[in-house]
């Protein structure tokens, strides 16, 4: 905990749909929400909705594509607060469905810049503070499409996503921090509705019940 003897949490992908399902399920007088994603709008309706329920937050208006500006934030928190207690990364991007032979450039390049290269991006500038911490814990939000017809560039990045992940966790296995994964049942997401737009989204688990999952499976004891 930092000194205030608050948790200090970052999420990305906060400003709508489960990333902001999370970001408000973890706001209380005892943590500190910075909440990172492109939309300000989203993020000003969740720093509302954190501060209804006690707590605090930091809004970081920014594309995860920054490097610079993931810098740039991770040197603030290392300036304010001297560590990060718990990284959730639930930011991702969903790519036009697809078959594999006619799928743009534009969008397989931007879907490997969010969903795989800004996650190496993330995990490189957030070690140092979580590992800070008296026990850090980087939490990853993962989705397997690999195989699946007309998933390609998402289903491919997802899945280099993982690769990526696993060897974090490997690696950190001794010396920390404490890497978890979380895959949440189907909710009724922006993000769903673009791969599946006729589906009955009253059948869909809602953002907050699998956000309080995530919370209680990835950040229980242990």
């Amino acid at each position: 905990m930092s000194e205030d003897g608050k948790t200090i949490a970052l999420v990305t992908g906060a400003s709508r749909g489960f990333g902001y399902a999370v970001a408000e399920a973890l706001a209380g007088p005892g943590t500190h929400v910075i909440a990172l994603a492109r939309t300000t709008g989203g993020l000003e309706d969740l720093a509302d909705a954190i501060e209804a329920r006690g707590g605090s937050s930091t809004l970081v208006p920014l594309d995860i594509t920054d490097e610079g500006g993931l810098q740039r934030m991770c040197l603030a928190i290392h300036e304010r607060w001297g560590r990060l207690d718990l990284m959730i990364h639930a930011a991702v991007h969903a790519t036009p469905m697809s078959p594999a032979d006619q799928l743009g450039e534009k969008d397989w390049d931007r879907a490997f810049a969010v969903n795989t290269r800004a996650t190496q991006r993330l995990i490189a500038v957030t070690r140092p503070l979580l590992i800070a911490a008296p026990a850090g814990r980087a939490v990853f939000i993962t989705d397997d499409r690999a195989g699946e017809k007309f998933f390609s560039a998402y289903g491919a990045s997802k899945a280099a996503q993982s690769a990526l992940i696993e060897s974090y966790r490997a690696e950190t296995i001794q010396t920390g921090p404490k890497v978890e994964t979380f895959t949440p049942t189907p909710m009724p997401t922006a993000l769903r509705a673009r791969f599946f737009p006729g589906e009955d989204r009253s059948k869909l688990s809602p953002c907050k019940t699998q956000a309080l999952l995530m919370i209680k499976t990835c950040l229980g004891p242990g």
